[in-house]
């Protein structure tokens, strides 16, 4: 009789998924074990390639598109990222590679609503042509702007928009070392080697003064942060002729400061010993707030014993009661015109540098209202 040997089964598993199931028992048990007990939780590309079974080569091809790469190896890999949690070092690939498509952008400070607005419009501005943005502020220091500029630029950026500190602008000879490209907005000056983005300043100031003056106010009060910068000169400039060009003696003015506090504490003490102002004019946003706020704490009203023109038109300047005169800056403009200039120089455009300059839009509203009276001193007291 015979007898049947029954041999055991073939298992349907191949030898390459049993290896590839080996090396990953092998990686997780004793690998990351071992990263684990020394606490390095730091992941390598070359882990994910271990777990994957592949050439770090290939992982870099899965990541970045550059090559085309097999299905059943795409899966692998992207299995080996997720499960180790795998981050790509962006600095390292573009210190490798050259320039990344990241733009970085300098401000003086974020905290002005000015400022953080421009970075905004620019951020949609890049993105939209498949960039990204890193952000740094000066703090309003020369000393600062290099340190900060340095820094980004060791980030290797396609290209830089920067809004400088000063007029001076000393910071641009770390720029022209570094060899990116750069673009300077809304605080431009003579002499810069670069495109350069702004508004029409002296227009818009000539529009404060236009308006005021045909509501009949002659004594009238200039709210500037500092003559120190450029923009704000040319927008007290354009105020100044339209007073001289009816006769009248060019307006006052009173430097309130870059901040909030400063302005109130600056202005408070003004408006304590004035008695002849009937409107006051602010050429920054920080001053239009400062000039609110000191009017409200003395008892003021607006626009009944002064009227008042405020710089930037927020929508808190719509909200708040009376609705409030002012100049409209073209900042989404101003971000898309940058970034217009900037990506043509990334393209490698040549050429003599630009200067752009976008107009303002003075919006007339409740705050502003015919010459009646002095604010008065007994009601500034």
């Amino acid at each position: 009789m015979r007898r049947s040997i029954e041999l055991p089964r073939r298992s349907a598993e191949s030898a390459c998924d049993r290896s590839a199931r080996s090396r990953k028992t092998f990686f997780r048990k004793n690998v990351l074990r071992e990263r684990a007990r020394v606490r390095k939780p730091v992941v390598s590309i070359k882990d994910v390639a271990s777990l994957a079974g592949v050439s770090i080569g290939t992982v870099s091809n899965v990541l970045t598109g550059k090559r085309a790469v097999k299905a059943e190896l795409q899966v692998r890999v992207r299995g080996a990222v997720a499960e180790l949690g795998y981050e790509p070092d962006r600095s390292a690939s573009r210190l490798r590679g050259g320039r990344g498509r990241v733009v970085a952008v300098m401000v003086p400070d974020l905290t002005n609503p000015f400022f953080a607005s421009l970075v905004a419009a620019l951020e949609a501005a890049v993105r939209g042509d498949g960039y990204d943005i890193i952000v740094g502020t000066s703090n309003g220091g020369p000393a600062e702007e290099a340190a900060r500029l340095a820094t980004l630029l060791a980030w290797r950026p396609g290209g830089l928009v920067v809004v400088p500190c000063d007029d001076a602008f000393a910071s641009a000879a770390v720029i022209r070392r570094s060899g990116v490209p750069f673009v300077v907005a809304d605080r431009v000056a003579d002499g810069i080697d670069a495109d350069q983005v702004t508004v029409d300043n002296r227009a818009a100031g000539a529009a404060s003064a236009e308006h005021v003056l045909g509501l009949g106010h002659r004594d009238v009060v200039v709210a500037a942060s500092t003559m120190a910068l450029r923009n704000i000169r040319e927008r007290y400039a354009g105020i100044e002729g339209a007073f001289l060009s009816r006769g009248l003696p060019a307006p006052r003015h009173i430097e309130v400061g870059l901040d909030l506090e400063t302005a109130t504490d600056r202005l408070d003490a003004f408006v304590r010993d004035e008695c002849r102002t009937s409107a006051f004019i602010a050429l920054t946003n920080f001053g239009t707030l400062g000039v609110l706020s000191t009017l409200r704490r003395r008892g003021l009203r607006v626009p009944d014993d002064v009227s008042v023109i405020g710089f930037d038109d927020y929508a808190w300047m719509r909200a708040v009661s009376p609705p409030l005169s002012a100049v409209r800056q073209p900042v989404e403009a101003m971000g898309q015109a940058a970034w217009a200039r900037l990506r043509a120089r990334i393209d490698g455009a040549d050429g003599p540098f630009e200067r752009v300059r976008l107009e303002c839009e003075f919006v007339p509203r409740a705050s502003t209202a015919a010459f009646g009276k002095p604010l008065g001193c007994e009601r500034a007291a």
